[in-house]
């Protein structure tokens, strides 16, 4: 139960380098004062491939917290069944696919459709605590 966990921090790690990766090297070229970042939206004037990048790092600090919570919940109480498993290595699976088609496709709809599906393993995810709790 553990293990996914770490498999999406290594990703949000992977999403941070290529933040940085991407965003250095443009405010660099647009000759952007590292001090003018001191605002969010003051670098809305870097490309939107530098930018969402960085939208998605945010965002991988956003739901990701109730997948971390429910994880380690799971494996403490002892609920890590088959279906547990499954659901939190589902929900890995579809945060990597929701930050490469933020990132690459830039496809809103698809990227919308991944976060339902990621959504809907946290529901199963939980709807296994709450059973073998009331169970």
């Amino acid at each position: 139960m553990l293990t996914p966990v770490l498999a999406l921090i290594v990703w949000t790690l992977i999403i941070w380098l290529w933040m940085y990766g991407t965003r250095i090297p443009a405010m660099q070229k647009a000759k952007i004062n590292p001090q003018d970042a001191l605002h969010p939206g003051s670098l809305s004037g870097l490309p939107q491939s530098v930018r969402v990048v960085a939208d998605n790092y945010n965002h991988l600090h956003e739901q990701p917290v109730i997948f971390y919570a429910l994880a380690f919940y799971t494996h403490l109480a002892g609920n890590a069944d088959s279906i547990a498993i499954v659901a939190a290595w589902a929900y890995v699976a579809l945060r990597v696919v929701h930050s490469l088609v933020q990132i690459l496709a830039k496809n809103v709809t698809m990227r919308f459709g991944a976060f339902v599906l990621a959504s809907i393993a946290l529901f199963v995810l939980t709807g296994v605590n709450l059973l073998a709790l009331l169970g």
